[in-house]
Formats: structure tokens, sequence, C-alpha cells
């Protein structure tokens, strides 16, 4: 079998490459079609879970003990399981899973399906941008009002060019998104990590806030109180984190407005989407974080924490084509945009996948040095008494962020349990048409017949390099597969 490059390298663990004698030793291996089976029913997972075990029946009436499975005859005596990642650098096959189950929780909540009324396109719904504050300048991408792109940072008046440090704040350039040098900062010492990473670390805070003052903010506007608008309307959402070149979380969120019942109807007329755009100006507005509540006194760490001066709120409307030119966009574009980023991590090269142990673990990366300066602050701020609180060390791979990077409301739409628990009813109708039997051959019935699991964590990933040579090739050959099926639909 021939390994795709692409797979090969897709790895949080960088390029493995197995030797061509262990490849043709698996794949005539007499138990490998069974090991093609376990792969596949893992969703071609590069990353699963081994345990040991079995399962037994024992008859109710007479105590009577039967084995229904047990992986003493499985490939390396080990049952494989999904590990069920959302990363795409750690697993692209369930990370593509978690992917289409968020596009999913998106957009039924936007357009209906899965138990949500169609009515719902008809809400009042926007889709929100929450940007982080600025801690210093970066190098970043600009585009003219005629949506040009322009220089990076130009200064006309050399006055400005150095900051206190003679570092040249200018940058003439105009960069691409692979540039490196995209959100770095001019000047090192002029940038505020302390702030940076606290921000990180605080900014569910700051959305838990905006959630609890969205809806006083609206009862102001309309002039009534909290309690009758709570029996008004009800304000829903989905929100999912990114980060941005610099390192800094922002959030993008879908919010809805519904009747004040759970049968997902709309709201009074007077509950309008330039309501609801006015509404969450003003909260963003309102919402602040003084860090002395959980730091104390200490000025080092005394930060006024806010979103950022450029929020964006833009009308989602009912359409099935790609966004258009003016402010409204459609239903699906914001479903996929949002889902894309609900498996994304920080995005640049040499990050770990998983938490650092000590500071020389920080110094040996292969990321930039605005990286490694956040994780390094990161980590100091975990050792520090103050804020010992946000217990940082464990969160330094995320740059400090402890969030969930999506998050909805209970009654926005479907759930990730309802999704999971569909997948696996169908796919076990799919494997017994007839129903489940037990080791007598009656149909299973937990009330005469009582199923016992043992089961043993046996490790993670694949036992041997060639395992994951060939589940790489079957996601890469997988998804491949699902791309063009989508291409055909889409001209069908």
């Amino acid at each position: 079998m021939t390994v795709p490059e692409s797979a090969l390298s897709s790895t949080h663990d960088g390029p493995q490459r197995a030797p061509a004698g262990a490849l043709l030793a698996l794949a005539s291996g007499d138990d490998f079609s069974r090991w093609e089976q376990q792969l596949a029913a893992t969703g071609n997972c590069v990353n699963p879970v081994r345990l040991h075990g079995s399962i037994d029946a024992i008859y109710r009436a007479t105590g009577k003990r039967a084995s229904q499975y047990t992986t003493a005859t499985e490939p390396g005596g080990v049952l494989r399981l999904a590990c069920g990642s959302r990363r795409e650098d750690i697993c692209p096959p369930c990370s593509q899973v978690y992917k289409g189950d968020a596009r999913q929780i998106i957009r039924s909540g936007l357009t209906g399906g899965k138990g949500i009324p169609e009515s719902v396109g008809t809400h009042p719904c926007v889709f929100v941008t929450l940007t982080a504050p600025g801690f210093g300048p970066v190098h970043t991408i600009r585009t003219s009002r005629r949506s040009r792109k322009a220089a990076c940072r130009p200064r006309r008046d050399s006055r400005y060019r150095r900051c206190p440090h003679g570092r040249d704040l200018s940058c003439p350039r105009h960069h691409n998104e692979d540039d490196p040098r995209l959100g770095t900062p001019m000047c090192p010492d002029c940038y505020d990590y302390t702030a940076h990473v606290l921000f990180n670390a605080l900014a569910p805070e700051l959305w838990r806030r905006f959630v609890i003052y969205l809806p006083r903010q609206l009862a102001r506007l309309v002039g009534i109180t909290q309690r009758q608008l709570a029996r008004e309307v009800r304000v829903r959402f989905v929100k999912v984190a990114e980060y941005q070149h610099r390192g800094v979380i922002h959030y993008h969120a879908v919010i809805r407005l519904d009747d004040h019942g759970d049968d997902h109807k709309a709201p009074s007329p007077r509950y309008s989407t330039q309501l609801l755009d006015q509404t969450i100006r003003a909260t963003v507005a309102a919402v602040v974080y003084d860090t002395a509540a959980l730091t104390g006194d200490d000025p080092s760490l005394r930060r006024i924490l806010q979103f950022g001066p450029q929020t964006d709120v833009r009308a989602i409307h009912e359409a099935t084509g790609l966004p258009a030119t003016g402010t409204a966009l459609p239903a699906r574009a914001v479903a996929n945009y949002i889902a894309k980023y609900a498996t994304k991590a920080a995005a640049a090269p040499g990050l770990p996948a998983r938490p650092v142990r000590s500071a020389a673990d920080i110094t040996a990366l292969a990321c930039s040095e605005h990286y490694k300066q956040l994780m390094a602050t990161t980590w100091r701020l975990g050792k520090h008494p103050a804020a010992a609180a946000l217990a940082l060390n464990r969160w330094t791979h995320t740059l400090g962020y402890r969030g969930h990077f999506l998050t909805k409301s209970r009654r926005y739409s479907v759930t990730f349990t309802a999704l999971r628990r569909a997948r696996i009813d169908y796919r076990r109708a799919q494997r017994r048409p007839g129903g489940q039997l037990d080791p007598w051959g009656r149909p299973l019935d937990e009330r005469i017949v009582l199923t016992v699991s043992t089961w043993m964590y046996a490790g993670t990933g694949h036992a041997t390099t060639a395992e994951r040579a060939l589940a790489l090739a079957a996601a890469a050959r997988a998804r491949e597969q699902e791309r063009i099926g989508r291409e055909e639909t889409w001209t069908s």
C-alpha cells in the first residue's frame, strides 16, 4: 500500500515513515482483515484508545455465565475505540466527525431540522464577532475602504516611528496570510504579555458576563423590567472561540431571539434584528472585569479587561448560496465558518498539543519567540501566588485560555449527545439488523440476562508505526471520497 505524503506529515508528533517491510508484514498478517474492520469502526482514527477486556452474559434465573465478547481473539489482543478528539492536528478523522456535529448544531438553530422547526429561520438572528483589545502594536493585514490590501503600519511622521526602546514601529509591507511575522509585536518590550495572558485566561468570564448582561440591556432598551422580559423573549446562542494570529482569543457567536417558551416560536415583532444589534453593542460596552477581584492588589497583575472596539454584528438570513456582498450573511455560510474553527487550536507551527511540564520544555520548542514569550508568561503567572486560582500551568499550551471552544445555550438547537446517540443507534441497526442476541441465541433482554463488562486501559495510539501509517492513508482516502461525494451532490 502506498501511504500519501500528506497523511504521513499530518500528525502532532511530526512525520512518521513506516518501513516497507513493516507495512508488508502488517498487510499480509492473518488478522489484517479484522484489523481493518476495527479501524473502519473507529472512523479511521489515527490515535485510538486500546482496551483489554471482555463482555459476559449471566442468565438471571440460573446464574449460568457465558462469554459474549473478548479481546483475546482481536488483533494485538485489544479493542480499538475512536479517541473522539476535536483537534484537527491530533486526529483529523475524529475532528471531522466533531466538525460535522458542530455544523449540524449550528445550522439546525438557523434553518431548522434535527427536531427544531424551520420557522427559526424567521427569528431575529445575528452573527457576532467579539475581539480582544490591543496589547501593543503588532504586524497585521490591513485593507483599504475599497477592500484592497494596504500597508501594515505606515508612519509618515518620523517623530512617532520609534517606541521608547528605540525600535521602529512602522512597517510598509503588505503581509500575506502565511507570513510568519503576522501577529508578532513591533517591540516585544512594549507589548503587554501579562495582559494578553490574563485576557485569554479570563475570556470565559467576560463571555459569562456578556450572556448575563445581554437580557438586562435588552430590557432597558425596550423599557420593561427583566421579569417582564423573561415572560416575552429568550436569548439563544452558540459561540466558538478562535485564536488570532497574535495568539489571543476572540469569539464568534450566533445569537437568536425566541419566544419565552421552549417550543422555538418567534418573539413579538418589536424584538427586531436592529434592536438585537443595539443590545449587543451596548452589552459589549458594559462588560468589564477588574483582575483585582481575583489577583488582589498586586499592581503587576492589575488590569481592566474588556472586549476590543472592533465588534462586528451582522444579520443572518436564509439563503443557500455563497455570502453576498451586503452585510447580511447566509445561514449555511455561517454554520460552515463557525464549525471550521470548532476543531482548530492555535495555528502557529511548533506549539505543543498537550500541557508542558517545565519552563525548559518551553525553551526547547520550535515555535516563534512571540509564542515562547506568551507561554513563558503563562508559566510564570501559574507560579505567582496571586494568580494561583487560575491554575495557568495546566493551560500553558493553550496560551492561558481555559474555556471550551464551542458552547451553546440549552434550547438553541440539538445537542452533541443526541447526535452521538442517533449515530450509535444507526450503526447498531446496520451491524445487527435483527437486533442483538445473547450467547444462547435469543433476543437480548436485560430483564432476563445480566451483561457484565470488564475493561482495562492498554494504551493510546496505534501500537506500531506501520499501523499508524495505514490508518493515515485510510483516513486520507476517506476524506477524498467524501470531498468527491460532496462535489457530485452539488453538481447533480
